[in-house]
């Protein structure tokens, strides 16, 4: 029997509305004055009103950093820490996309346990103890609120991950009614985004496990059904709490099961052109499934018929052929750029590109297929 270990959030609460009860919840971890991680695009929408109330009701103070930009710098984690250090907070929120919630995570370690960012950068390497976190979603994409990991950018256009199990918060919140108004683009991009984490798990060479499988095996299920119609309306709660529950079980299961060279390949375009997360991984998606097929055809076959149930009797070359196939139509069909030049991205850059996806090996041992340099170049043009 395999041996394996399983870690996630301790506690995940899954409520229509249930934003509106941040102030119970923050008051039971103890919390009484709340920093909250977050976005000037939600502020200005007005959608923190009700947790914000909510936290007022029960008399907790709250102090408000709204400067969290998309593939977070480093300096804005940096200024959000000292703010919440001269605001004498000792609990915090993470509200938002998954840059709100990355933020949240280091703002809730380092405000605590101090340490430079460049010293724990890597796996393992962060130190505690954080101050109580809660984590409130806004997107259906990254799953950052059940992972161990937060990305940022560095000054020299790099993203760089902490990863530690300290980043796991003590509650993740999912309101299905905070993502009713998430545009197409972008419930496209992180529909996607999550996607891949489910592919990528069941798919990662050193760490996958009965129970990231599983999770992996109803995410995509889930994401695959309800992305289409989230994408075309997105006004159907129960369309978008199956995106959310999707995110979530995709999150839990690369979090044990760790992605690959998707986000290795990904990760360049976001440090370089500031193109957001999702829409990166999109447009390299495609080419990674197509390189990683003669080597993953077992794999992609049982995901195939995961979604597909006319694969069910076909052969595994088959059905793995009609998953990517599956995704390559998906992908397709979703409003923003389809390749990599459409997307602004310079020819002559892919050379930079690819020798910045090497030094990301942290994710490309994970790849069911190895991938040199020439690999990293040549999946680049594919993609261009």
């Amino acid at each position: 029997m395999s041996q394996f270990s399983f870690e996630t959030t301790p506690r995940i609460l899954c409520e229509q509305g249930g934003a509106h009860r941040l102030g119970e919840l923050a008051r039971g971890l103890g919390i009484s004055h709340a920093f909250v991680v977050t976005d000037a695009g939600l502020i200005k929408a007005g959608m923190m009103e009700g947790a914000l109330t909510s936290l007022a009701e029960v008399k907790i103070r709250v102090t408000v950093f709204s400067e969290v930009q998309a593939d977070p710098p480093e300096h804005v984690v940096e200024a959000a820490v000292r703010a919440a250090r001269d605001a004498g907070v000792d609990g915090v929120v993470g509200f938002g996309g998954g840059s709100s919630l990355d933020s949240a995570k280091l703002v809730a370690l380092l405000v605590r346990t101090p340490q430079a960012l460049p010293a724990i950068y890597g796996i393992g390497l962060a130190r505690g103890p954080r101050l109580p976190l809660i984590q409130i979603p806004t997107t259906a994409g990254t799953g950052s609120e059940v992972t161990p990991i937060s990305i940022l950018t560095t000054p020299s256009h790099e993203k760089k991950g902490v990863v530690s199990p300290l980043l796991y918060p003590d509650l993740a919140l999912l309101d299905s009614r905070l993502t009713l108004g998430l545009p197409p683009a972008m419930t496209a991009m992180t529909g996607v985004d999550a996607m891949v984490h489910a592919v990528e798990a069941f798919s990662s060479r050193l760490k996958k496990n009965p129970l990231s499988d599983a999770l992996a095996l109803k995410a995509l299920q889930l994401l695959y059904a309800n992305l289409p119609a989230a994408v075309g309306d997105g006004k159907d709660p129960v369309v978008r709490e199956n995106m959310l529950l999707g995110s979530l079980f995709a999150g839990m299961a690369f979090a044990n099961a760790p992605v690959a060279a998707v986000h290795a390949l990904a990760y360049p375009l976001g440090g370089h052109y500031g193109l957001p997360h999702g829409l990166s991984n999109s447009l390299v998606f495609v080419a990674v499934l197509k390189f990683n097929l003669p080597v993953a055809q077992a794999l992609y076959a049982q995901l195939g018929r995961a979604i597909l149930p006319q694969l069910a009797a076909v052969s595994d070359s088959e059905a793995a052929s009609g998953f990517v196939a599956a995704m390559s139509d998906c992908v397709a069909a979703m409003p923003y750029a389809q390749c990599l030049r459409a997307a602004g991205v310079k020819q002559d850059d892919l050379p930079m590109l690819a020798q910045d996806a090497m030094k990301i090996g942290r994710l490309l041992v994970n790849n069911p297929r190895d991938v040199t340099l020439e690999d990293a170049l040549a999946l680049y043009q594919t993609a261009f």
